[in-house]
């Protein structure tokens, strides 16, 4: 096998080695060089679109129609998506492989599946007015550089919000570049624009010259992790220095009169520039190695790298990893080199191998560590293979040794050969691979429709599969010449079992394209209604929507359809269509009582429910302060229940309300007094307590209140108003419908004790009260001889003598006592 090192070339103390990716890339007529060819961060998809200001050879109508084309590294056509919407002037990549597409005008085209499908949006703030000149992109969003220096930042694709930069000065920008938001202190992107000699630094807030002497600059570049900036300068010469412009890291001549096409970052540590045909790699201290190409070479900078891409091949060029140095560097003696040193003696059967072993004990876990992580890196199986055997045989030596790195790494390198393979095209490294994550990579299988792959990867890697499923179902309806049932069955035998599918978005997918009958099939099989049922009334499948809403018995769910039907159909209908269903027509009628009394009304009365309808103008009646609004909502709910013999009883006990509250407006008027929304017996004790008992008299005459409840009333009222003589008047009476005693109790706790105990005789003549009452009635009333009389006609010694005590002896109640008790005997 080939020595791994012979790719390798020193620059500066560092060796960097080009690894070819893939072979026979493009086709030999497409002319690379007449291309502008942009590709996504970790071995993304590359984007390519013929450049507008070259002149090409006329092919026919066919050839001559513009598209941007999407192939992966290795050459293999994704998609061609026709091109008619003006001049592109930004043509980019976000980390998530979205294709960004920017006009002249300022329109933007975001590609986000390499599909075809995108969403728009325009970047205004004068785009259209001046133009878009050109654009610069990073990982979530981009700059667009307009024809007045003007920059427009975009900051975010999901919610584009395009906003004005500072205003640079005037002048020619004659090459510019930017650093990413995550990489400046501001946190907001920073433009490098070359004007002049010199480089201006903008923000969101200003405009800020480094004062630099050496420009113009022909190509500006960012290192990945935003600390270093590579400036090229007409004169043919190449200078690092710092991001904020402190200190000049490095000075290279190229020596050359021609300008470059790019120049990029090869990782954090040198600078790659591409002329036509030749690459230059340029470390510290004017270090310098060459690659030279037949045809056109583009640079498409990584994290760790740079991809060179020509119609030939597709090459990776980086640092060589430290670990790989270390096992593969001519004349290393590290344990991990003679460890795989190991592994091959042990394969030639040569006693040799358990010596190298033996030489390297005590630093053997190093060296199996070691060797993990350089396989880790390669490129080449062999390679991997033979590293993986080294690291096995190694810690198979040991006694104690944890096998998760090694297991992390063989399912890593497995998943890696799979999506390195040419068919699919994407040249992960390992340290690209960990920076995007497994899930991040299935999601671009999935973009590029390789379903099989990705549910393998994602079974193998223990990772969930629905979001798979869900993609392929959701394009088999858009593309699947089947019939809709057919569609429905494939697709439903395909996910029977599978967790977490979300029918809602197949069907949505459906919908889309104008399959609404298969759209309603797929949904039957989506078990959260909470997902059925907005997508039911996208469709306008309202009752559908409803029923699903009732079976869920998730009240706000109904409600939220109820809503959307109120707000669609005419009164009528709405009411046709919730009339037929108990559960919402129970929730609009609980729902219309607290907040809407006329959608109450009008529902009882499409209903032909005459008496709760008269029940909703009654409750209106009672909150009103007017007594004649309040007779006119009576007069309506009477004429509701006019129609029907069922409901005298209710009609009468309305007529006899409008009669109150017209008698009502009467006092209101005439007494200037507020009796409206009083009732009968309110009415009777106001009046009585204000003094016009014949009124009162009149009120209970024609509303036939029993006596009974009038003595009640009047007793009330008259105790309320603290009319004593008037009570007294009464107390010669000879009967009562109510009995005495509530005279007693009223007057008592209104404060006159003397009163009250001119209705105990009364009370005792005519009730039932047993002694110890009559002899507590008495002490209530201060009337301690009156008790003890009762007392002594009952025999009752210990009354007498406590009676007694609780006046005093010397008093002449207590003496008076004592003469009563006198005749008793004590026990």
């Amino acid at each position: 096998m080939a020595n791994p090192t012979a790719d390798w070339e020193k620059v500066g103390d560092k060796f960097y080695r080009k690894i070819q990716l893939y072979t026979a890339v493009f086709d030999q007529d497409l002319e690379l060089e007449n291309y502008i060819v942009t590709g996504c961060s970790y071995g993304g998809a590359i984007a390519l679109h013929r450049d507008e200001s070259k002149l090409h050879s006329f092919r026919g109508t066919q050839a001559s129609k513009s598209s941007i084309d999407l192939y992966s590294s290795a050459g293999k056509l994704i998609r061609r998506i026709n091109w008619d919407k003006g001049s592109i002037k930004g043509l980019g990549w976000s980390d998530d492989e979205k294709l960004i597409v920017v006009t002249s005008d300022g329109t933007v085209r975001c590609y986000y599946d390499l599909q075809g499908d995108f969403t728009q949006f325009s970047l205004g703030n004068g785009s259209e007015e001046y133009g878009v000149k050109a654009c610069r992109f990073y990982g979530t969003g981009f700059v667009a550089l307009l024809s007045n220096n003007h920059l427009i930042s975009v900051t975010r694709y999901e919610e584009p919000r395009p906003k004005l930069l500072a205003t640079p000065p005037e002048g020619d920008v004659h090459s510019w570049t930017l650093i990413p938001p995550a990489y400046t202190l501001s946190r907001s992107v920073e433009v490098l624009l070359s004007i002049a000699q010199t480089i201006h630094v903008v923000d969101a807030t200003e405009s800020e010259d480094r004062m630099l002497d050496i420009g113009p600059f022909t190509h500006i570049s960012v290192s990945p992790n935003g600390k270093f900036v590579a400036l090229y300068t007409q004169s043919g010469k190449a200078y690092v220095i710092t991001s904020d412009f402190q200190n000049r890291l490095s000075e290279h001549d190229s020596q050359s009169k021609i300008p470059p096409k790019d120049l990029q970052w090869c990782g954090n540590d040198a600078v790659v520039i591409a002329w036509e045909d030749e690459v230059h790699i340029i470390g510290p201290n004017n270090a310098a190695a060459k690659y030279f190409y037949e045809g056109r070479v583009h640079l498409i900078a990584d994290h760790d790298g740079v991809r060179l891409i020509t119609n030939d091949v597709c090459d990776f060029v980086q640092k060589v990893p430290e670990v790989t140095d270390e096992v593969f560097r001519f004349g290393t003696e590290s344990p991990a080199s003679i460890l795989l040193d190991a592994v091959e003696q042990l394969e030639n059967q040569s006693p040799k191998a358990d010596d190298n072993i033996q030489l390297i004990r005590p630093n053997l876990v190093e060296a199996v560590d070691t060797c993990v992580k350089a396989a880790g890196h390669e490129f080449n199986i062999h390679w991997q293979k033979q590293l993986l055997k080294a690291a096995s045989f190694g810690k198979s030596v040991l006694d104690i040794y944890n096998s998760d790195d090694f297991v992390d790494m063989c399912e890593a390198l497995r998943v890696l050969n799979a999506v390195r393979y040419y068919e699919i095209g994407i040249p992960l490294s390992y340290d690209q691979f960990l920076r995007l994550t497994p899930e991040n990579l299935v999601r671009r299988l999935i973009n590029r429709r390789e379903y099989l792959l990705a549910l393998r990867i994602s079974s193998y890697l223990r990772l969930p599969t629905d979001r798979i499923y869900v993609h392929w179902a959701s394009q088999k309806v858009r593309v699947g010449a089947e019939d809709e049932d057919t569609i429905c069955r494939l697709i439903v035998e395909k996910l029977a079992g599978k967790r977490g599918i979300s029918f809602e978005e197949i069907a949505r997918a459906a919908y889309d394209e104008g399959r609404g009958h298969l759209a309603t099939q797929l949904l039957n099989h989506e078990p959260r209604a909470g997902k059925q049922v907005p997508l039911l009334l996208n469709m306008e499948e309202d009752e559908i929507a409803l029923d699903k809403a009732i079976e869920s018995g998730d009240s706000d769910l109904i409600f939220f359809v109820l809503l959307h039907l109120k707000q669609k159909l005419p009164l009528a209908s709405f009411f046709r269509v919730i009339n037929s269903r108990p559960v919402a027509t129970a929730l609009i009628e609980s729902s219309a009582q607290a907040d809407d009394s006329e959608l109450l009304k009008d529902m009882y009365y499409q209903d032909d429910r005459r008496v709760d309808g008269a029940n909703v103008f009654v409750r209106e009646a009672l909150k009103q302060p007017d007594s004649r609004t309040a007779t006119d909502k009576l007069a309506l709910a009477s004429k509701l229940l006019s129609d029907s013999k069922d409901n005298s009883f209710e009609q009468k006990a309305l007529q006899e309300a409008t009669s109150l509250l017209k008698m009502q407006e009467a006092f209101d008027r005439d007494l200037t007094e507020s009796f409206t929304g009083l009732s009968v017996n309110e009415t009777i004790f106001k009046l009585i307590k204000l003094g016009y008992s014949s009124r009162a008299k009149k009120i209970q005459n024609e509303f036939k209140v029993p006596e009974r409840i009038a003595w009640w009333i009047r007793l009330r009222a008259l105790v309320s108003k603290r009319d004593w003589a008037e009570l007294e008047d009464w107390s010669k009476m000879r009967k009562s419908p109510i009995g005495w005693e509530p005279f007693f109790a009223l007057i008592l706790s209104a404060g006159n004790p003397k009163l009250a105990s001119t209705f105990i005789p009364k009370a005792v003549a005519t009730s039932s009260l047993q002694p110890s009452e009559i002899i507590q009635m008495w002490e209530k009333c201060g009337m301690r001889v009156k008790a003890a009389e009762e007392a002594v006609k009952i025999k009752d010694w210990e009354t007498v003598d406590r009676l007694r005590q609780a006046v005093g002896l010397g008093t002449v109640e207590g003496r008076e006592i004592e003469r009563l008790g006198a005749g008793l005997r004590r026990p």
